[in-house]
C-alpha cells in the first residue's frame, strides 16, 4: 500500500516539474523563438494562475491522503507539489495584499521632453514593432512629469567625447545591442531586451556638449503595448544611476 501511495506522490511531484517547465518556456520563449515576447506573456497571463491553483490543490489533495495513508515519503512530495504551486501564485497575491501603483499608459520615456532626442537609423519599419517612434508631444510629456518626475538629463563635468565613450560603455553594462554609433555627433541607437519575455524597446542616447562639460540625454521606446508597465522608465533610471556613480 505504501509503495502505490508514494507512486502517487511521484506522479504529482512529476505534474509540478511539467508545469514548471511549461511556465518557464511561456515566459522564455521568445528568446528560444518559439513565438514573440506578446504571444508568452498572453499565455502566461491565461494559464499561469489556473496552472498554479491546480498544483496546489493536488498538492494539498495528496498531503490529505498521504497523512490518511501515513506515509512520510508521499507527504513530503505532496508538500513539494503544493508549495511549488504556492510560490507560482506569489505574484497575485503580493497584488492583492499590495496592489501596484497604477502607471500611465506611455510607453516612451525621455530625458528631454521638449526636444525629445530623435531615432535617425532605427524606424516605424522595424521588425514587430506596432508603435511609432514619432514622439507623442505635451500630452506623453504630462503623463510622464506626474509620474516619473525624478528623470532629468544627466549634467556631467565630463567633456562630451568622455560622456560619450562612457554612455556606450553603459550601454555594454546592460545587455544593449548597439544599431548604430556615430562618434562625430555623440549619438547611439541601440535595441534593449527585458529579461522575461524578451520583449524589445528601441533607445537612443544623445551627448550635447556644454562648454567644457556635458548633458546626456536618454530616450526609450517599446515597440508593443500602450503602456508599458514602467519598464522604460526602470531603464532610464538605470542608465542615469549607473552614469552618475
Amino acid at each position: 500500500m505504501k509503495e502505490q501511495t508514494s507512486r502517487f506522490g511521484t506522479v504529482l511531484l512529476v505534474v509540478a516539474v511539467i508545469a514548471v517547465m511549461a511556465v518557464a518556456t511561456m515566459m522564455f520563449g521568445a528568446k528560444l523563438g518559439l513565438w514573440q515576447p506578446i504571444v508568452g506573456f498572453g499565455l502566461v497571463r491565461t494559464y499561469m494562475n489556473p496552472i498554479a491553483y491546480g498544483l496546489l490543490g493536488l498538492g494539498i489533495l495528496g498531503l490529505v491522503q498521504q497523512k490518511i495513508m501515513g506515509n512520510r515519503c508521499g507527504l513530503v512530495k505532496s508538500s513539494l507539489t503544493a508549495l511549488i504551486g504556492l510560490i507560482m501564485l506569489t505574484p497575485t497575491l503580493y497584488g492583492k495584499i499590495n496592489p501596484p501603483v497604477r502607471l500611465p499608459p506611455i510607453h516612451d520615456i525621455s530625458t528631454n521632453t521638449v526636444t525629445p532626442p530623435e531615432f535617425i537609423v532605427l524606424d516605424d519599419n522595424r521588425v514587430g514593432a506596432r508603435n511609432t517612434l514619432v514622439y507623442g508631444g505635451a500630452d506623453v510629456a504630462a503623463l510622464q512629469q506626474k509620474a516619473y518626475s525624478d528623470i532629468a538629463p544627466i549634467e556631467s563635468g565630463l567633456s562630451a567625447a568622455e560622456a560619450f565613450n562612457e554612455a556606450l560603455r553603459i550601454a555594454d553594462v546592460m545587455g544593449w545591442e548597439l544599431v548604430a554609433q556615430d562618434a562625430e555627433n555623440l549619438r547611439y541607437e541601440a535595441i534593449a531586451r527585458t529579461s522575461v519575455y524578451g520583449f524589445v524597446d528601441d533607445v537612443v542616447v544623445v551627448v550635447t556638449p556644454v562648454g567644457d562639460v556635458s548633458r546626456i540625454d536618454i530616450r526609450s521606446v517599446s515597440r508593443i503595448g500602450r503602456g508599458d508597465r514602467g519598464v522604460n522608465a526602470a531603464r532610464v533610471r538605470t542608465f542615469i544611476k549607473t552614469f552618475e556613480e
